[in-house]
């Protein structure tokens, strides 16, 4: 049964990318004529009377299906017609919402078989989203400011926690570097509202080295799912504020992002060091050869744990198939290629050498302005 929503809830839809988007659907998901013809009747007059139309379930599994398949950032869309769809329109309290998450992760985890999902609240109103996440991923570890100015734990989310703790969140008796923050929701019915992440929904894997026995020494883990929550789908004129997905992990995205970058846990010259490397040398890339050893630990590592993860010149032969596939299929490929060639060793892989058209049609993945600076509610 197709969730409704409130009658009086109305907000206008642009016809055009409607029907554009309609048109899409039966072109690629082959049907009669005259069924789009009667789907095209049914969507105007629900406009005309409601000001908006409710998407069939197929329209938004082939719409998220689309969406991830046009999203320029993304290295990993050869796999775009295996992302898992699951409806959460039903959902309206921030309870449900959080149940609706925490199974989320569990499918998603299938301890450790990761599998691409996406799960769609309720389109947003008039009024705005009648879903939101705050917090840009679904798992994200806290960042704890210190009184000499440090932080433990995360550096990029130490705002946030901050502004979590004001709101009434008590972080454990000890608090760690690896402390997983709660979720803040808000629905249009309900003020916003901390709610703890389910420990049992969360999978860890605890980072060591293949030949580096003092690896284990530096206390590293992270989660195994990467669920983007903060992004807005887009489909056919009605937005989805609230629409987390994931893939899975490329190793560069924990090694050199999460465990490198200065704004984060900054361990490239606490790794170098260990390795006996001039860190304060302009001329021994010790940088690039502390990247390779975190890259090296955290891929063994979830391998090791049965996890699933993505190595990155594998990720870029797939991402030139894909645009092969496209092209063949004459559509256009799209992409930020300083995305797509961000990852540690890009210069080796097929997609260093093309470029890719810029534009970003829809359906597709945004991300607001208000939300990108740091996880907020909108």
């Amino acid at each position: 049964m197709v969730p409704q929503d409130d009658e009086d809830d109305r907000s206008e839809v642009d016809l055009d990318e409607a029907r554009a988007w309609l048109e899409m659907f039966f072109t690629e998901k082959p049907r009669r004529r005259s069924d789009f013809e009667t789907r095209w009747a049914e969507v105007k007059t629900e406009v005309a009377l409601t000001g908006s139309y409710t998407q069939t379930f197929a329209e938004i599994e082939w719409g998220a299906r689309v969406a991830w398949r046009q999203s320029v950032r993304c290295i990993g869309r050869g796999r775009w017609q295996s992302l898992v769809v699951r409806d959460a329109r039903h959902a309206r309290t921030i309870d449900e919402v959080a149940q609706e998450l925490t199974e989320h992760l569990r499918f998603a985890t299938n301890e450790g078989r990761i599998r691409s999902t996406i799960t769609v609240f309720r389109a947003d109103g008039p009024n705005g989203p009648r879903v939101v996440v705050a917090n840009d991923q679904l798992v994200r570890y806290a960042g704890y400011s210190q009184p000499d100015g440090s932080i433990v734990g995360d550096q990029r989310y130490a705002g946030f926690t901050s502004m979590l703790r004001d709101m009434g969140w008590r972080p454990p008796a000890q608090p760690s570097r690896f402390d997983v923050l709660p979720w803040l929701i808000k629905t249009s019915d309900e003020r916003p509202r901390i709610v703890p992440v389910p420990p049992a929904a969360v999978l860890e894997v605890s980072i060591t080295h293949p030949t580096l026995p003092w690896f284990a020494e530096l206390g590293l883990r992270w989660h195994a799912v990467p669920t983007i929550s903060n992004m807005r789908l887009r489909i056919g004129g009605l937005d989805y504020s609230c629409a987390p997905f994931n893939g899975f992990y490329l190793a560069d995205e924990i090694a050199t992002r999460n465990f490198g970058d200065a704004d984060r846990y900054d361990q490239l010259a606490l790794v170098g060091q260990r390795m006996g490397l001039d860190t304060g040398s302009d001329t021994n890339f010790w940088q690039m050869r502390a990247a390779v050893e975190l890259n090296t630990a955290v891929l063994h590592s979830f391998r090791a744990a049965g996890v699933r993860m993505a190595e990155p010149a594998a990720e870029s032969a797939l991402m030139a198939e894909f645009a092969r596939r496209e092209e063949s299929a004459g559509r256009r490929v799209f992409g930020d290629w300083s995305w797509i060639n961000g990852h540690l060793g890009s210069v080796f892989g097929p997609s260093w050498h093309r470029y890719y058209d810029t534009e970003e049609p829809n359906p597709n993945f945004w991300l607001d302005p208000a939300r990108t600076a740091e996880p907020r509610l909108p």
